[in-house]
């Protein structure tokens, strides 16, 4: 019997206090009808009982101990993107479905051992790309299927954000740290979302910081398998840019505000044709709510976790690509 028939809720925990747990993911997972937040734990126990009150749950000293809890159906782990393999696979182990903070691991061979284990295990792993799941690019999808820009022939996207301060843990590389990693993905996972499966890295280059050990940004350049091109620009060390656009044989559609866009945005998509500009506002939309509530409805039902496990598989192999194939230069600190 399906958590959604026998009415009862399932259960989360949270691994850490993150602030984006706590702006964004929290709030999320406390409105969704089909979850019930139980408890959030942190090494740090008056850490965790401030956030806890804030969200009226319990509050867990040490992350095994919240793992161990039979109330406790599935976890949310916000943890910086070093610590995810680690406790990713101890919640899996403890029988728990498991949404994370992307990236999932920092390498695919990692992300490909977690997979496996929670499909031997009947679990879901969910990587927390919310942006894949906000109504607007489906917009955009429709309109391009129904041939509004003509054959799709390239895609460009970018996502960049200013320099970050000194102490912050993206310039950490034992956790995780990189522009790659943290912002480069965005873009990745959007052409993999207009273009499909069986994308290639033909090209990239990585903006290297050697005192801190991390990439500060850098680009790649894509192909399908029928040769369209994406386009990619990321980094943490530019002016701010969220955006993307395709380009067809008969026009062109892009959006600002693609990948982290506030809940009350309402989106304007740009569509350019036969000389002509029109911009299609759109209903605001909550990208957090939506990935919760998928994560919620996916458990509920036991199905469509080979989806998810699949699309964290292409992911990762495709960022190994970009790391593996890319051009090494030194970042400018000036």
């Amino acid at each position: 019997m399906t958590l959604e028939h026998s009415g009862r809720t399932t259960g989360v925990g949270v691994l850490g206090c993150a602030d984006i747990a706590r702006r964004r993911t929290l709030p999320a997972i406390c409105g969704e009808p089909l979850l019930r937040l139980a408890g959030v734990a942190s090494r740090d126990g008056a850490k965790a009982r401030k956030f806890a009150a804030e969200f009226g749950c319990e509050a867990v000293e040490g992350y095994d101990r919240l793992l161990e809890r039979d109330d406790i159906d599935a976890v949310y782990v916000p943890l910086p993107a070093g610590l995810h393999a680690r406790w990713v696979e101890r919640a899996l182990r403890a029988g728990k479905h498991v949404l994370a903070e992307k990236p999932l691991t920092t390498d695919a061979v990692t992300t490909r051992n977690l997979v496996e284990l929670a499909r031997s295990r009947g679990l879901l792993l969910m990587e927390n790309f919310m942006f894949v799941h906000h109504s607007q690019h489906a917009a955009v999808s429709r309109l391009v299927a129904d041939g509004a820009i003509g054959r799709l022939r390239a895609f460009s996207a970018a996502f960049t954000i200013p320099r970050l301060p000194d102490d912050d843990i993206r310039h950490q590389p034992a956790l995780g740290g990189g522009a790659l990693l943290d912002v480069g993905g965005y873009p990745i996972r959007a052409a993999e979302l207009f273009l499909g499966g069986g994308l290639d890295v033909v090209g990239a280059v990585l903006r290297e910081d050697p005192e801190r050990g991390v990439d500060m940004g850098g680009a790649a350049l894509l192909a399908s398998p029928s040769g369209v091109t994406a386009q990619l620009t990321f980094g943490m060390d530019n002016a701010y840019r969220s955006a993307y656009e395709l380009w067809g044989s008969e026009g062109r559609i892009g959006i600002h505000r693609a990948f982290t866009p506030p809940a009350g945005h309402r989106p304007v998509v740009v569509l350019e044709r036969r000389g002509r500009v029109e911009e299609i506002v759109l209903d605001a939309d909550d990208q957090f709510a939506r990935i919760v509530g998928v994560f919620a409805r996916r458990i509920a039902a036991g199905t469509g976790f080979d989806a998810d496990a699949d699309a964290i598989l292409a992911h990762a192999e495709l960022v190994d690509q970009v790391r593996g194939r890319a051009l090494r230069t030194t970042a400018d600190r000036g």
